[in-house]
């Protein structure tokens, strides 16, 4: 997929496109960019999606802004694995914010996106004010020549299926439910990093992964997959928290231990698959009550994975 940063440059074509802030790219998302690239293919234009960094509600509120799903880097890569050819990375700004609505249609969707056909969720609203809906979007379209259509919301046994919706599940512990509205399990990506080394002192060494979540959804203990280690999916089990029984850290961190495996991976970049909580975080007494509850944690992992 081809990535444009900011809006300086026209597209070489006529394109579909869909605009949205994609986060977690979950099954209703999925769904729009399916129907996104049907019609592309049937109209012979590139597939493409417009979506938005940082995330508005991170731009105009950000200590109340929700928790990201995915960091950008995960987001595209979940839009290009399903088939979109290119998308425009927005930074939205003071300046982008102030745009009205009928400036957006006329600068962004057809003078620099050259849209000939729009297709947006049900719920989607732009410009200054969020004056901009569907009914000026057909109006702009009939003037500049563009089809406008909207796509319903999916709903998952009676369940409105929103980013919203996976945040709370994740929040919950609910990591199943949260997998059946994504479509696939939570994940999250990072590099392997050197860290303190005390998982290898209690005798269950982990890798350190760097992650860009600063307010990750989900906290505690985890039953996991990790990929990117010589194309294999490995089991592990997953502490993603503030280590509070030690070396207490302000910003979190996502330590994996991997079943039955050993070697060097510093500097991977894996993908760890969140597929069943296992337990809060908590602090310890001491060493010995750590380490106690690490390996009580391993066996759980090992039943749930049936090792």
């Amino acid at each position: 997929m081809l990535v444009h940063r900011g809006l300086a440059h026209k597209a070489p074509s006529s394109t579909v496109l869909t605009i949205g802030n994609f986060d977690g790219v979950h099954l209703g998302h999925r769904a729009l960019l399916a129907r996104l690239c049907a019609a592309a293919e049937a109209e012979g234009l590139p597939p493409t999606v417009l979506t938005f960094e940082p995330h508005p509600r991170e731009f105009f509120a950000p200590a109340t802004a929700p928790t990201r799903l995915s960091t950008l880097r995960e987001k595209l890569e979940l839009i290009a694995d399903d088939g979109i050819a290119q998308a425009w990375v927005c930074h939205f700004n003071a300046a982008f914010a102030a745009l009205t609505a009928e400036a957006f249609i006329e600068r962004v969707l057809v003078d620099t996106l050259r849209i000939r056909h729009l297709i947006i969720g049900d719920d989607f609203r732009f410009g200054a004010r969020r004056a901009g809906d569907f009914a000026l979007l057909q109006s702009a379209g009939a003037s500049f020549g563009f089809r406008v259509e909207a796509m319903q919301s999916i709903t998952l046994d009676g369940e409105r299926v929103s980013s919203s919706a996976v945040r709370e599940a994740l929040a919950g512990g609910r990591i199943e439910h949260a997998a059946c509205l994504l479509g696939r399990p939570y994940s999250i990506d990072g590099r392997v990093v050197h860290g303190a080394k005390l998982g290898r002192q209690l005798g269950f060494a982990t890798a350190n992964i760097r992650i860009k979540h600063d307010r990750p959804p989900l906290l505690g203990v985890f039953a996991v997959e990790v990929r990117g280690i010589d194309g294999r999916t490995l089991p592990g089990v997953a502490n993603l928290g503030f280590r509070p029984s030690a070396n207490a850290t302000v910003r979190p961190l996502l330590e994996v231990h991997l079943l039955d495996f050993s070697g060097d991976i510093y500097g991977a970049h894996l993908n760890v698959r969140f597929l069943h909580k296992l337990r809060d975080e908590m602090k310890f007494p001491g060493v010995d009550a750590l380490r106690a509850q690490i390996a009580a944690d391993v066996d759980t992992a090992r039943n749930y994975f049936k090792l």
